[in-house]
């Protein structure tokens, strides 16, 4: 099979208004994590297949912290977190869950959700492949990250469009018509903290 050379992809300015911005693999990190969930000021809203405990960095000068601490912290600053994922959350992910509680960060389960979205202030989003967990967004090493893409946009259109999708999905409008109840049980169930 004859290989094609590799050319580097060329990077589009997300300064046009409704122009979009190729994010590939370790650029997540900064793009996704840093510039997005790490700067939201009133609302973010998530959907990922995916939810681990991963590390990330934390805007301060104490380094890395678990992304549940950062969307606690979001939360206990004002910023409404709202976080849709697909599987159940590893026991450590539920510990930093029970630890980190508060009123304005919410988390649901759809078991049919595969998107992988994050929406920052309802002005600019990431849309691709990347889940919420280490290897996704970027922050393992070089030899531990999944090859990802997605996109970066300001683009109203583009986010008003998914914004109405996560929140259709979030209010539990899928449901009654999902076919997949055996599978979840209590639709839209929220983790369980226990006592």
């Amino acid at each position: 099979m004859k290989r094609l050379p590799l050319v580097p992809p060329k990077r589009a300015t997300p300064s046009a208004r409704g122009a979009v911005e190729l994010v590939l693999d370790e650029e997540h990190l900064v793009r996704v994590v840093e510039e997005g969930i790490l700067a939201a000021r009133s609302s973010l809203a998530i959907m990922t297949a995916d939810f681990k405990m991963t590390l990330v960095p934390s805007g301060s000068r104490r380094g890395a912290r678990s992304i549940v601490e950062v969307l606690a912290r979001l939360a206990r600053g004002g910023v409404e977190v709202r976080l849709l994922h697909a599987g159940v959350p590893s026991a450590p992910t539920l510990e930093e869950l029970k630890k980190h509680r508060h009123a304005r960060l919410g988390i649901r389960r759809c078991p049919r959700l595969h998107a992988k979205v994050v929406v920052v202030d309802c002005r600019a989003m990431y849309l691709g492949s990347a889940n919420v967990t280490g290897a996704g967004i970027g922050a393992k090493a070089a030899g531990r990250r999944n090859f990802e893409a997605g996109v970066w946009t300001r683009s109203e259109e583009l986010i008003d469009s998914v914004l109405q999708r996560f929140d259709a999905i979030w209010e539990g409008a899928e449901c009654d018509g999902c076919g997949r109840r055996d599978f979840c049980p209590a639709p839209l169930e929220e983790p369980s903290f226990g006592a």
